[in-house]
């Protein structure tokens, strides 16, 4: 299989767009690779990056097809992606022509599949529009000020410990550190535990709620630099040591500046959607009317016969 042809099938898989088979055709019609660097399209200045039977295809083609594919793009270096890419907006190009020229333009199912593109793009636009002016740095520096002042102190603790299945086993863990044995190596030499072993039992810091409640119990109350008792947990039996606390420090805005962005964001598209949808009428023909809360929608029960006998 050629690269062109790998490529094309790839992307194939990527897009509904790509309902081709033209990849040998695509490969026949390519200009040779040594097409003028400066091409610039006549109306708008932008580079122009192949043509197509004197189509052009441009640099801000290409922008709209990498928004659109780059999440799903396999990992290449930046110029093979531009160059797939590039492949891809060249068989689109052909497959329309292919398209226009057996009049599958004129049909119904086309113009709904149109219709319904437009619409999307169209909405696309609008929340971006949405999101761009409720994305400011000022109201995320807002948002993180009020969201700051709401956070309560928490005390955390940074340990180590060895993990071991059973009582006497950790006893004879304390014994030999009793004796000056380095914690750190007897954890890399014996803790059961996998994830702290390799690095001296390190657990880094942590929250109480992070651990099991056996575990955070003793750890919370050890003063640094201290070496608890054996302690059992649901994993096994735990040697602890603390060697600092802290208050939890409360993360600066440019930590945490792009979750601050992106809560705006898709609040602001939401709550934009929310107002679409009360400013408009909205009947939903698949589903039976709901009943108005006051009854007056309820049907009304047949009267009462007047030669029918009296009920007792």
């Amino acid at each position: 299989m050629t690269a062109r042809r790998y490529r094309f099938s790839a992307l194939l898989a990527l897009s509904a767009v790509s309902l081709l088979a033209l990849a040998p055709a695509a490969s026949a019609q390519t200009a040779p690779a040594a097409a003028p660097a400066a091409a610039s399209d006549n109306a708008n200045g932008d580079k122009v990056l192949a043509r197509v039977n004197g189509a052009s295809i441009t640099e801000r083609d290409l922008d709209l097809a990498l928004e659109e594919l780059n999440d799903r793009l396999p990992a290449l270096p930046e110029a093979q992606k531009r160059d797939y890419v590039i492949g891809y907006l060249i068989d689109i190009r052909l497959g329309a022509a292919a398209a226009e020229a057996a009049k599958l333009a004129d049909t119904p199912e086309f113009a709904r599949r149109l219709a319904y593109a437009r619409d999307k793009v169209l909405v696309d636009e609008y929340l971006a529009q949405a999101a761009r002016d409720a994305s400011t740095d000022e109201e995320a520096h807002k948002l993180y000020d009020e969201t700051v002042k709401s956070i309560q102190p928490e005390e955390e603790v940074r340990a180590r410990h060895i993990l071991v299945p059973d009582e006497q086993t950790a006893k004879n863990v304390v014994a030999r550190l009793e004796k000056g044995e380095d914690f750190a190596a007897l954890a890399t030499e014996l803790s059961k535990d996998p994830g702290s072993a390799r690095d001296g039992g390190s657990l880094g810091y942590f929250t109480r709620d992070r651990m099991v409640p056996e575990f955070a119990e003793v750890a919370f109350k050890l003063e640094p630099g201290k070496v608890s008792a054996p302690v059992k947990s649901q994993f096994g039996w735990h040697v602890i040591k603390v060697e600092d606390k802290r208050q939890k420090p409360v993360p600066t805005f440019d930590e945490i500046k792009d979750q601050v962005k992106t809560f705006i964001v898709q609040k602001a598209q939401q709550e934009a959607v929310l107002k679409l949808r009360e400013k408009a009428k909205i009947e939903r023909l698949d589903k039976p009317a709901e009943t108005p809360a006051n009854g007056a929608g309820k049907a009304a029960e047949p009267a009462a016969d007047p030669k029918a006998p009296a009920q007792k």
